[in-house]
């Protein structure tokens, strides 16, 4: 099976087994800002309280501990461990081990601080779970796996063109599940990525938030599950639903033990990795849009007008009185790191003329499949013709994903949604400033990095958030 994740190949691989010498010194990256070890008074009083965001993205996780200013104080990452069992890469265990060692990696004396915890994860990335243990009854499937067997069921009880109605979609996962899973399918609840996780700290299964579950067919504008949806045998696996940032419980007596923190730190409900991007980059006005380039691409515009278009992969998510209208393309770092290493991406961005047009025409993939702009499981990567000279050949693919880019604003605009007029950067990419450059000439939009670019800092503010309602 492909993960559709891209792991670091120098990585270890055992079966059954991982290396904790390894955990602990290459797979750990650790920043205390603002603070020392005596929780002395730098920079803020040790008994003002502190917010803990997760992000767990394609290829590793991170942590933000902010105040409530959104000042960070401690920031961390890890990389997935590789777990390999009965020949497959078991995730659930390399995600669960991931979360304990980021609460690990956050400073012993800033745990005590800590008013609250929220996390976010990859979208439709989708468990189907025990739910009298806990444990997933089956490998995860992951946010761009298809399942092409359940298309033609979803179609035919989902609305005309319904974010549902795409191969990857978490209720097409749902739906190729039960339909090949021969097992009683009593006290079985699904659950996303982020829901599964949290449960190791809140301890209540089934609870998940409404930007996760849009790809399950919730309806964030009637904060409700569709009737057509509840009518289905399934609709008995589906999770509670909250808002984004909303308190589920207390964080549970044994990992607060263990780890230190405080008797009234809370779980808040998450958000899917996208959205804590845009969330990180504070984008409050509509037209103001965020582009995420990590391992791929991901485009999230604030708007006051929903739009839904499974055709073209376009979804919106619910965001308090907005809209957050895009989608996620398959392009972006993965397919970089595939061809170039760091070193060479950096010496060889130096080299190019970000205004200069690339006359090469690509649209790099890592494997066969697109889903925004152009939702077509069937689509073949192009990275070729490849030029001599490697800056040329890196020019092309930087300009044809800012293409891709520039596409995908253009579609919302013309399917109804407010105007972009200015876009923030997230993640990897949003270092490169060639690529910046050329994204600015292509798009015809002032193009920046957001101050803050991490997904983490984004579910930090969600904390923030359920600790001010509480």
């Amino acid at each position: 099976m492909s993960p559709g994740c891209c792991i670091s190949k120098k990585l270890n691989v055992r079966t059954g087994q991982c290396k904790n010498r390894v955990e602990k010194s290459a797979r750990r990256r650790t920043m205390v800002i603002g603070c020392k070890k005596e929780n002395q008074e730098v920079g803020f009083q040790a008994s003002e309280r502190l917010y803990l965001g997760m992000d767990f993205g394609t290829s590793g996780a991170r942590y933000a501990l902010i105040d409530k200013q959104g000042t960070i104080h401690a920031e961390g990452k890890r990389v997935y461990l590789q777990y390999v069992r009965e020949e497959t890469m078991d995730w659930a265990w390399s995600w669960k081990t991931t979360l304990f060692s980021l609460l690990e990696d956050v400073p012993v004396h800033l745990r005590p601080l800590i008013a609250s915890i929220s996390l976010d994860g990859t979208s439709a990335t989708t468990l189907i779970i025990d739910g009298n243990t806990g444990e997933p009854l089956a490998r995860p499937y992951l946010y761009n796996e298809s399942c092409p067997d359940a298309l033609p069921v979803v179609k035919s009880i989902a609305p005309v063109n319904h974010t549902v109605c795409s191969g990857t979609s978490t209720l097409c996962k749902l739906v190729s599940w039960w339909n090949n899973d021969k097992s009683d399918k009593k006290s079985i609840i699904l659950l996303h990525q982020a829901d599964w996780l949290l449960w190791f700290l809140h301890g209540q299964l089934g609870v998940s938030d409404y930007n996760n579950a849009l790809k399950v067919g919730y309806d964030p504008e009637l904060d409700s599950y569709p009737a057509w949806l509840l009518s289905q045998p399934y609709s008995q696996l589906l999770p509670a639903i909250k808002a984004p940032g909303t308190s589920i419980g207390h964080l549970k007596g044994d990992v607060r033990a263990q780890f230190g923190f405080s008797e009234d730190c809370i779980v808040c409900t998450g958000t899917t990795d996208s959205i804590a991007a845009f969330l990180a980059a504070r984008a409050t006005k509509p037209g103001k849009a965020v582009t995420s380039l990590g391992s791929t691409l991901a485009i999230k515009l604030l708007s006051t007008t929903r739009i839904e278009d499974a055709r073209y992969g376009v979804y919106s998510h619910r965001l308090d009185d907005k809209w957050l209208v895009g989608g996620a393309s398959n392009t972006g770092g993965a397919v970089l790191k595939e061809i170039f290493t760091d070193e060479q991406l950096e010496k060889l961005s130096e080299h190019i003329n970000p205004m200069d047009a690339s006359p090469l025409d690509y649209y790099p993939l890592k494997s066969v499949g697109e889903r925004f702009p152009v939702a077509d499981p069937k689509m073949e990567p192009r990275l070729h013709p490849r030029p001599e000279s490697d800056v040329e050949y890196l020019h092309g693919i930087l300009e044809s994903i800012a293409r891709i880019e520039a596409k995908a604003y253009i579609l919302l605009k013309n399917l109804g949604a407010t105007q972009a007029d200015e876009v923030f950067t997230a993640g990897g990419g949003a270092e490169n400033e060639k690529w910046t450059k050329i994204r600015e000439r292509v798009l015809g939009l002032r193009v920046s990095r957001a101050t803050q670019t991490e997904a983490a800092y984004g579910a930090a503010l969600l904390a923030l958030k359920g600790a001010q309602q509480k």
